[in-house]
């Protein structure tokens, strides 16, 4: 029984975003760690991430019995109740939030409950089944741990906040879109209007470079603008080239599903990089005069 109440959490996605909340936490934290409030950030973002996961779970449960990935999920099968399952999700929404409430601070919460919102509510609910964009709205919501990380250290918003927002939601489309088209199928049978399906691969492949080049230049800022030093431009420009030159070869392959599932799994190599080398190679960043008082 617990097992089915871990799996609807999708642990697959709260891990991977704990990696970029301690990237963003380790970030800002320039080496003097503070281990009690890094525990609390990744337990309140977890709990948070976990609800939505659950949410999405129930909201989707009536496509996902339609395609070959997700027709044994556990609301799918009715091993968890429908109403269970929210009364779990309202659960894990409401410690989350106030874990990082009451542990962390204010803006920690509010960019999670941000993050939360724009998933469940305007990507679940609409977006991924009546618009195109839907993977452009869902990147946003993907892109606030590392954020919610770096306030949690710094409790206020700076020019870095954004930029990490936009290297992380700039990686989510391309890593979205290779999704996409290994699982063509199975969102075609679902209905769901993702670019693939919607305009085809060969445009998807055009989006994918275009998203990637502009993911790129977006992870060089951190060093032009002194967050991070030359042994993360270097790591992260060479994981960079090869993430780019796996995309390029798409245009020559004879088999998309297979190259689509390449793309993806070099997505995960690529943040998981940036994540670690931010930890370790970020640059102390003087604070304003106006934060001082």
């Amino acid at each position: 029984m617990i097992k089915r109440y871990i799996q609807i959490t999708k642990p697959g996605i709260i891990c991977g975003n704990v990696i970029s909340v301690i990237g963003g936490f380790l970030l800002a934290s320039q080496g003097d760690i503070q281990y009690l409030l890094l525990l609390s950030t990744i337990i309140g973002v977890a709990f948070i991430i976990a609800s939505s996961c659950v949410y999405n779970n129930y909201i989707d449960r009536d496509i996902d019995q339609k395609t070959e990935r997700t027709k044994n999920r556990v609301l799918v099968r009715g091993l968890i109740s429908a109403q269970h399952s929210l009364f779990y999700a309202a659960i894990l929404g409401f410690t989350g939030a106030a874990i990082l409430y009451f542990s962390v601070n204010l803006l920690a919460m509010s960019l999670a409950v941000l993050g939360f919102c724009i998933y469940v509510g305007l990507y679940s609910l609409y977006m991924k089944r009546n618009s195109i964009y839907g993977t452009l709205v869902g990147s946003l919501s993907g892109a606030m741990p590392p954020s919610i990380g770096y306030v949690a250290v710094s409790g206020h918003l700076e020019p870095i906040v954004f930029i990490l927002l936009l290297i992380f939601s700039l990686w989510q489309i391309p890593h979205s879109y290779a999704i996409a088209i290994f699982r063509f199928k199975d969102y075609q049978k679902a209905n769901i209007p993702v670019l693939p399906v919607v305009l085809g691969i060969l445009k998807t492949k055009n989006h994918i470079i275009g998203y990637m080049i502009a993911f790129i230049f977006a992870t060089l800022l951190l060093t032009l603008l002194g967050y991070a030093g030359y042994k993360y431009l270097v790591i992260v420009s060479a994981v960079n080239m090869w993430w780019l030159s796996i995309a390029l070869s798409g245009y020559n392959t004879q088999n998309n599903e297979v190259w689509a599932r390449k793309l993806f799994f070099v997505s995960i190599v690529v943040i998981t990089t940036i994540s670690v080398m931010i930890s370790i190679d970020g640059v102390p960043i003087p604070i304003p005069t106006c934060y001082l008082s």
